[in-house]
C-alpha cells in the first residue's frame, strides 16, 4: 500500500518537476502537457462499449425475455474522469545530424475493464529528423489513423468503429519531397490486436513472423498564411496473422489470413470551416476495431484439420466537419460501415471468426457544440448510433454477410469538461 502511495505522489508531482526542466546549453530539455477530462453521459439503450461505456462502439444487439421484451431497450448513466492525459516531450543532442526529440504519453484509461482507472502508455517514441528525412521508433498511432486529420469528435471512441483506431509499436519512415509525402511503416500489436480462436491476442501476427506493413502517399498544399489549404492522400496495407500452431485434431499448421486495405483521405480548411474525409475497404481489421474478420475457405485436409481462410472484406466511410472559431465551435460527423463479405466463398458449416460479424452495417450522426475560454472546454455532443444485426448463414449467403437485419439504435448525450495544462 506504502509504494502504491508513493508511485502516485510521484506521478502527480512529476509535471511540478518537469516545469523546471528547461532546455540546456547542449540542447536537452523537457516540456509537459495534457488535459484533466471529465466526461458525463447519458444513453437510451444498452451500449457494446470498453471502461464502463466510455468507449462507445455501438448498441447492445436485441436479446428478449419471455415476455418477448428487448432486455436491452433500457437506457443507463455514467460520470468518468479516466480519459484524463499527461505527457511530456524531451528534446535532445543531435544524434549524427539528425534532430532528436521523444514523446511519452499515458492516461488512466487502464488496460482491461478491472484496471479502470489505472495508468496506461499510450504513445511513447523517438524520432529523428534532418532535412526531409524522418524516422520514427515506438508505439504510436496506426498509419491508417491521421493525426492531422480524424474525427475531431467529443467522445473519447474519436469516431471508432468507422475511424481505424489503434497504436501500435512501429517503425515508421517518413521522406519529404516538395509538398509529398511517402511514409512506410512496420508495425507490431500490442493494446490492439487481432481476433482469434484465442480471443484478442497479438500472437496471432507475431507467428506470422511479418509486421503489418504500410505504405502511404500524401500531398500537401497548406502555405503559411494562407487559405484554402488541402491534404489529401491515399495508402495501402498487408497484414498476415496465423489463427493456430496446431490444429484441432492435432497436426502443426502454418495456414495464413492475409487481408491487403486501401485508404483514401482528404482534408480542406478554409477560414470560417474545416473538412476531413476517409474512405476505408480493409480486410479483417479487427485490430483496428473494424467489424469483420475471416472465415474457412478451403478444407484441405479434414483428417488433419489442415484449411484455408478467407479475411472478411470492410468498408467504412466518414466524414467530419467544424467551423473554425476560437471560442465557439460547431461540428458534425456522420459516418457508415459495411460488412462486405468474405473474399471467397465460406465453407458451409464452419464458424466466422471475428469482431460484429452479426453486424450488416453501422452508422452514425453526430453533432457538436463546444465552447473554449482560457484553458478550459465545454464540450456537448449528440451521438445517435444505429447498427443492422442479422443472422450468418453461410448456406444462403457464402461470403458471410449477416441476412435478415434488424437495426436498432443508441442516443447517447455527452458533456465533456477539460482543463488543458
Amino acid at each position: 500500500m506504502k509504494r502504491k502511495i508513493f508511485l502516485l505522489l510521484a506521478l502527480l508531482t512529476t509535471p511540478c518537476f518537469l516545469m523546471a526542466i528547461e532546455e540546456d546549453d547542449n540542447g536537452f530539455g523537457i516540456t509537459y502537457g495534457g488535459f484533466i477530462k471529465s466526461d458525463f453521459f447519458y444513453d437510451t439503450r444498452q451500449t457494446e462499449s470498453i471502461r464502463e461505456g466510455h468507449f462507445l462502439l455501438w448498441p447492445k444487439k436485441p436479446a428478449y425475455d419471455e415476455g418477448n421484451k428487448d432486455i436491452h431497450d433500457a437506457s443507463s448513466f455514467n460520470f468518468l474522469a479516466i480519459q484524463t492525459r499527461l505527457n511530456f516531450t524531451v528534446t535532445a543532442p543531435d544524434f549524427f545530424g539528425f534532430r532528436t526529440t521523444g514523446h511519452v504519453e499515458g492516461a488512466f484509461f487502464g488496460n482491461i475493464e478491472s484496471d479502470i482507472n489505472g495508468f496506461r502508455l499510450r504513445h511513447a517514441f523517438v524520432r529523428f529528423e534532418r532535412n526531409q528525412s524522418e524516422a520514427l521508433f515506438g508505439q504510436f498511432w496506426n498509419p491508417l489513423l491521421l493525426p492531422f486529420s480524424f474525427p475531431h469528435v467529443v467522445s473519447f471512441n474519436t469516431g471508432c468503429p468507422f475511424q481505424p483506431f489503434s497504436r501500435n509499436p512501429q517503425i515508421r519512415i517518413t521522406q519529404k519531397a516538395g509538398d509529398f509525402r511517402i511514409i512506410a511503416a512496420a508495425l507490431s500489436q500490442r493494446d490492439f490486436a487481432s481476433v482469434g480462436p484465442a480471443g484478442r491476442s497479438s500472437s496471432y501476427l507475431r507467428n506470422a513472423a511479418m509486421p503489418d506493413l504500410h505504405l502511404q502517399l500524401h500531398y500537401h498544399f497548406n502555405k503559411k498564411e494562407s487559405m484554402p489549404q488541402f491534404i489529401f492522400g491515399g495508402g495501402i496495407a498487408y497484414k498476415e496473422i496465423v489463427p493456430e500452431l496446431i490444429t484441432t485434431n492435432n497436426h502443426i499448421t502454418d495456414a495464413t489470413v492475409a487481408g491487403l486495405s486501401y485508404m483514401g483521405f482528404a482534408k480542406a480548411t478554409f477560414q470560417p470551416l474545416t473538412i476531413k474525409i476517409q474512405y476505408l475497404m480493409g480486410q479483417n481489421l479487427t485490430d483496428l476495431l473494424q467489424i469483420g474478420g475471416y472465415g474457412v475457405s478451403k478444407i484441405v485436409d479434414e483428417s488433419k484439420g489442415f484449411v484455408e481462410y478467407a479475411p472478411i472484406r470492410t468498408q467504412t466511410y466518414w466524414v467530419d466537419m467544424h467551423t473554425n472559431g476560437q471560442t465557439l465551435q460547431l461540428g458534425l460527423f456522420l459516418a457508415r460501415s459495411e460488412n462486405m463479405g468474405a473474399t471467397n466463398k465460406l465453407i458451409e458449416g464452419t464458424a466466422v471468426t471475428g469482431f460484429g460479424t452479426d453486424i450488416g452495417s453501422l452508422y452514425r450522426i453526430a453533432p457538436r457544440l463546444i465552447i473554449n475560454s482560457g484553458r478550459a472546454r465545454f464540450a456537448f455532443e449528440c451521438e445517435y448510433t444505429g447498427a443492422a444485426f442479422g443472422a450468418v448463414n453461410l448456406s444462403e449467403n457464402s461470403k458471410g454477410i449477416p441476412l435478415n437485419t434488424e437495426t436498432v439504435n443508441n442516443l447517447r448525450l455527452l458533456l465533456g469538461v477539460y482543463l488543458f495544462l
